[in-house]
């Protein structure tokens, strides 16, 4: 995975005369300095379900973790599909950026020990993992699965002074 340029798009049907795209390592900014995501995954109902979770933006994929037994686990094991969002919660500035893809699980060792460095390093020694058999694993609480979502197609939302819509394609 990596942080290749994809193709961006202003939508000018969502956006102000004037507006233009937003280049992608914009977004990546974003994604890589935010400390918390919203997550949606899909039950196996088809009902949705949201949840806030902390992750790390590594390797051109939002990376997260979870218990095994914690619904968004659950579903992923059915349905791989997501959307993760970040971004601010007001209306006249700020950017929101919506990536979606699929959350694929995370085993390889070497890979999550870096990524256990960066949970630390973005959010201190109270987010401490070690590694052992293919996951997280936290004396406190126990083991965490591991997933990346690269994106597939990603938006982005300009508010205040201009509006605008961009789409990403990879």
């Amino acid at each position: 995975m990596t942080d290749d340029e994809p193709h961006a798009e202003l939508d000018e049907r969502y956006s102000d005369r004037g507006a233009t795209s937003v280049p992608w390592q914009e977004a990546v900014a974003l994604l890589t300095g935010a400390e918390l995501y919203w997550l949606t995954t899909v039950r196996p109902d088809g009902r949705p379900h949201v949840t806030p979770l902390i992750g790390v933006w590594a390797d051109g994929a939002l990376h997260f973790c979870t218990g095994g037994e914690e619904r968004k686990a659950k579903n992923l094991r059915t349905n791989p599909a997501v959307v993760a969002t970040t971004g601010c919660n007001t209306l006249r500035d700020g950017y929101d950026v919506v990536v979606e893809g699929d959350a694929v699980r995370v085993e390889d060792e070497p890979r999550l020990r870096a990524l256990a460095r960066a949970w630390e390093a973005k959010y201190g020694a109270e987010w401490h993992f070690d590694v052992q058999d293919g996951a997280f694993v936290n004396p406190e609480a126990g083991q965490a699965l591991v997933f990346a979502v690269a994106p597939r197609t990603a938006f982005g939302f300009g508010k205040g002074g201009s509006y605008s819509q961009t789409r990403w394609r990879f």
